[in-house]
């Protein structure tokens, strides 16, 4: 028996090309891809303005998938965190986070994730897989239609979700191809149509993959830094053992920016280890000639984690010496930790379920 294909997997021009091996015409698959991408059309039963024989030759041999809502929670903070389930029966999560009328949404691009970062809930969890095209793609439209039913009303689909951010489960550029699908799909204007400055991708430091990212696709980058120290990056997160912070700084001098464009920096302030004033002082010296905006962030503490927020006064005089540096620098709020939405604890609460030797981190395994 023939598989099915899931077209919701397809870019335009795959969808161009399947149609054509169905012997319909590749010029309607704009249309469809449009119809596919908006919210609620999950049925070729839906469609209007298509001949039924069309629908049922699309119906024997394709479908388009979607996925299950498994929970949803609300933060105090307005926050709102998405479990879905996949077909495997494998749980992801998404958060949309509100703010001044307008909603990101944080996406996930794999289960579990490999990086093992000490600080990470998620990478307690190790690695499950990494997610289809579809299945990244499926965050937003699950997340559109339970807006939609919850009765909100916006103008158009588009201003539902305002941005869209890759720091969800996982390490975006671990899933490389995969990813730039779901972006192609996302960002087509005959789609969703997200731009290039609604859309983030968040990386730990693949540095080859970095500069293909620029080659690739146009979309703003961040990058999880917290550290200007190679021995205590290194401690804190595997990776930096094998692209290390010159090479990856490197990468972020060459990387393309449209103008007034800048590479956004995360550094979790831990206290004790990254926090000092040298380190703030090191950090200029390392950013100076990238444009570049630095994200401070007082680490989110777990039982799970062996790591402990900054005092105040730290956290703002080290805001201070990087501001007076000329470095544009933000101290941001957690949101959504009560419900284990916030930075580095999606799927914590999977992980405080395990037993403790099932959650060592894995480390990088042969990325390039």
């Amino acid at each position: 028996m023939t598989c099915k294909t899931d077209l919701t997997n397809l870019t335009r021009s795959q969808l161009a090309v399947f149609f054509k091996s169905l012997g319909i015409a590749s010029s309607r698959a704009g249309q469809f891809f449009s119809w596919l991408q908006r919210p609620g059309n999950d049925d070729f039963s839906k469609m209007v303005g298509v001949k039924k024989e069309v629908r049922d030759l699309l119906a024997k041999h394709a479908y388009i998938s979607r996925l299950e809502l498994a929970e949803v929670e609300q933060s105090r903070d307005g926050t709102v965190k998405y479990a879905f389930r996949l077909s495997d029966g494998k749980v992801i999560e998404s958060v949309l986070i509100p703010e001044n009328n307008r909603n990101t949404l944080c996406v996930s691009s794999q289960v579990g994730c490999a990086m093992g970062c000490r600080f990470c809930l998620t990478g307690k969890l190790g690695f499950a897989g990494n997610l289809l095209p579809a299945e990244i793609v499926n965050q937003v439209t699950g997340v559109l239609e339970y807006m939609m039913a919850s009765g909100l009303i916006r103008p158009t689909v588009r201003e539902y979700i305002n941005n869209l951010v890759f720091m969800g489960m996982g390490e975006p550029l671990a899933n490389y191809d995969n990813l730039l699908a779901a972006l192609s799909i996302l960002m087509d204007e005959k789609g969703l149509e997200f731009t290039e400055r609604r859309v983030t991708v968040s990386t730990c430091g693949i540095v080859p993959k970095i500069r293909s990212l620029g080659r690739d696709a146009r979309v703003n980058l961040a990058v999880s830094l917290h550290a200007a120290d190679d021995a205590i990056r290194s401690k804190l997160m595997p990776v930096n053992l094998t692209y290390p912070l010159d090479d990856l700084l490197d990468a972020c001098r060459t990387y393309p920016l449209s103008k007034k464009k800048v590479i956004l920096f995360e550094y979790i302030l831990i206290k004790g280890v990254n926090d000092s004033a040298d380190d703030a002082r090191l950090l200029a010296e390392k950013l100076q000639g990238i444009p570049c905006r630095i994200n401070l962030l007082p680490c989110n503490e777990s039982p799970l984690v062996p790591y402990q927020r900054p005092d105040e006064n730290t956290v703002i005089n080290f805001q201070a010496i990087l501001r007076h540096s000329g470095l544009r620098t933000l101290v941001r709020s957690s949101r959504g930790d009560d419900i284990s939405a916030a930075c580095g604890q999606l799927a914590g609460r999977l992980a405080e379920k395990m037993e403790p030797a099932c959650i060592e981190p894995c480390l990088l395994n042969n990325i390039s």
